[in-house]
């Protein structure tokens, strides 16, 4: 019995190149005085020389934001874009970005109301009942400011600013962007795959690349583009100390397996979904992060452990949920498989969010992926069952070049071939000649034996050859069955027989199980159809 092996050990014969790489990131820019009520009544006093705790005088600073942007706008002829409810800025930002001819730039600008954090003025009372103001910490639904821009280190971005104080940012960037530029200016040759790398000549050389990558990289991207984009705080209040800084709110740590066809990387990942449904479990997903998880006791592990399989159209995902982390895995535009964990929350793992941590964060990221990995278990390698397959079906082309057609299982007469090896194998081990092919085949076909020309007969004997389903005996004209050959004939033909046609037929006449299911099938589906008014 073959012992069920791990994702990794099966992946190893069928990966031609690997790149680990940090993806999408999301960070936070704010002005760390000012994310408390304190922090904000010493700006007011400090910079705005007012003497009474109100949000009021927040409001100038709103306008004159809100101005700046819609001048900066149109002395630079950039188009502004309200987003509507429902629409993907994603969508808009491919279709700007299609038609930018420029190395860098600012594609547009769009605005939303959207929900914020930020400080609202209450009125209080003190002992005696006289009333003051008083700021505390609040939600609220304000304009935010998308800047949609290009950056030549990397690439598309967008930049956000919440137009209501303390004005925090949101900024979105894509490191797979930032590291193809790099490998580009390096002069390495290597395949896109959308935020991926495809196929790559040096693979270490990109490698090096993506473990490259920093937080310094970071703060010199959003140093750069403050100084371009209008926001809401002078020089002299940068100077000051009410400054930007950055921290990460979410991280996407990704793992691209090129496989060497696309098959191998659906049939593997179809096998993969099926064999380990169960891998959300709390044992299997402390495994994969290297946590304890307490399911009991005082102190459980809190959050949610699941595995579920999302398909998006007809693309299937694999995902695994840890408290508010998650690793998703996928095949990637049929050509690689990806392994993507997204740290939502660092202090999960008790690590700050600060841009310094940055390497510890990718740490946990990268081996999660690894783990994922070699925890899953796959009950066999559907890619050799898929090579092996595809050997006997389809055509092969000889050293000189001759083509060399293959055995289809559709075509009855390949059916025919592969029925009479398995016969050959048992009833004339010591070989079989091109006339006992012949006179075999004959009757599976509806024909008499002269009716099929020793020119078929010797093309059909080139084809088991070339396939390795047969072998000619030294200095003889005699042929015989491989054992490749006999255990695809026994197999390839019980299929045929006892699954296809039997299923097919059964299909087709009433009353037999499988045509009763399908049925059931339809009128079930032709119902939920109905109550959704898909029909209307």
């Amino acid at each position: 019995m073959t012992l069920p092996r791990t994702a990794a050990d099966v992946l190893r014969d069928h990966v031609v190149s690997e790149i680990e790489c940090i993806d999408r990131m999301y960070l936070n820019c704010y002005v760390p005085r000012l994310q408390y009520p304190k922090g904000l009544i010493g700006f007011l006093r400090s910079q705005l020389g007012m003497t009474v705790a109100s949000t009021a005088p927040f409001g100038a600073i709103t306008n004159a934001f809100n101005r700046a942007v819609q001048r900066f706008a149109a002395v630079n002829s950039i188009p502004v874009i309200h987003f509507q409810k429902g629409e993907r800025k994603d969508d808009i930002m491919h279709k700007h970005l299609a038609r930018f001819q420029s190395t860098e730039g600012i594609l547009f600008i769009g605005w939303a109301q959207e929900k914020a954090n930020l400080f609202r003025t209450e009125t209080r009372h003190d002992a005696r009942g006289a009333s003051y103001p008083w700021i505390v910490s609040a939600t609220g639904v304000v304009k935010q400011w998308y800047f949609y821009c290009v950056d030549q280190d990397f690439g598309p971005f967008f930049l956000k600013f919440c137009s209501y104080f303390p004005y925090n940012a949101r900024l979105c960037i894509n490191v797979h962007h930032w590291a193809q530029r790099q490998a580009a200016r390096q002069g390495l040759t290597f395949e896109v795959l959308d935020n991926a790398f495809g196929h790559v000549e040096d693979a270490d050389a990109v490698q090096e690349i993506c473990d490259s990558f920093d937080g310094s990289h970071i703060r010199a991207l959003v140093d750069k583009w403050m100084a371009v984009l209008p926001h809401p705080f002078t020089p002299e209040q940068h100077g000051a100390g009410y400054g930007y800084e950055v921290s990460i709110l979410q991280a996407e740590f990704s793992l691209t397996q090129v496989l060497d066809r696309p098959m191998s990387g659906r049939i593997f990942f179809d096998q993969l979904i099926r064999d380990n449904l169960a891998i959300g479990r709390p044992d299997l997903v402390g495994l994969i992060f290297d946590r304890q998880i307490r399911r009991r006791g005082k102190h459980p592990t809190p959050g949610v452990f699941r595995t579920r399989v999302i398909t998006d159209d007809v693309t299937p995902s694999l995902h695994i949920d840890f408290q508010t982390t998650s690793i998703k895995q996928y095949q990637k535009l049929g050509r690689a498989l990806r392994t993507e964990t997204t740290i939502n929350n660092p202090i999960e793992f008790r690590i700050n969010k600060g841009l310094k941590n940055l390497p510890a964060l990718r740490e946990v990221g990268f081996s999660a992926n690894r783990r994922l990995l070699r925890v899953q278990y796959i009950s066999h390698n559907p890619a050799d069952g898929a090579n092996a397959l595809a050997k006997v079906c389809r055509p092969v082309t000889t050293p000189t070049g001759q083509r060399v057609a293959g055995l289809p299982l559709t075509d009855p007469r390949c059916t025919a071939l592969l029925t009479v090896l398995a016969v050959f194998r048992i009833q004339q081990p010591h070989g079989f000649t091109a006339a006992d092919l012949r006179r075999h085949v004959a009757p599976l076909l509806d024909k008499q034996p002269e009716e099929i020309t020793p020119g078929q007969t010797s093309y059909d004997l080139r084809r088991l050859v070339k396939h390795d389903l047969i072998r000619r005996k030294h200095g003889t004209h005699r042929y015989q069955v491989t054992d490749t050959g006999a255990h695809h004939a026994l197999f390839l033909t019980r299929v045929q027989h006892q699954v296809f046609n039997t299923g097919l037929a059964e299909l087709t006449q009433p009353g037999t199980r499988l045509h009763t299911a399908i049925s059931a099938f339809d009128k079930a589906l032709g119902r939920l159809a109905s109550d959704a008014n898909i029909n209307s």
